[in-house]
């Protein structure tokens, strides 16, 4: 059996897509919407799979690194363009190390990525 929860936060930040050759080659922002998910085959002896308390707090030190900045002059996207996809893929990695961390038998299983209402990147572990 699998059991999943998420929790969702939003961020704010600016970011140019280098080599685009359109609107979005220019620095521009966006209100980003994030969802995490965690999974675990039983329940915890509280019954939870991850207590929301603790996605929360994960969540915050994730946003503190991408929340109100300009992405590109980040280090992790230094080379690659932060796109939805790779800002997904940055919260996979940052994440499964904050979950690991915390509780071994949770493990992340998704995070979705909202750049807009109409636009989501999804990356799957």
């Amino acid at each position: 059996m699998k059991l999943e929860v998420y929790r969702e936060v939003q961020f704010s930040s600016a970011h140019r897509l280098r080599n685009y050759h359109g609107k979005c080659e220019n620095l521009h922002g966006h209100n980003w919407r994030v969802r995490l998910f965690v999974t675990r085959e039983q329940l915890d002896e509280t019954g939870f799979v991850m207590d929301f308390k603790v996605l929360d707090a994960i969540l915050k030190d994730i946003m503190d690194v991408l929340d109100h900045k300009d992405l590109n002059s980040l280090e992790e996207f230094s080379v690659i363009n932060p796109t939805a996809e790779n800002i997904a893929l940055l919260i996979l990695k940052l994440a499964q190390k904050e979950v690991l961390a915390r509780d071994k038998e949770v493990k992340v299983s998704r995070v979705c990525v909202w750049e807009s209402d109409k636009s989501c990147a999804i990356v799957e572990a």
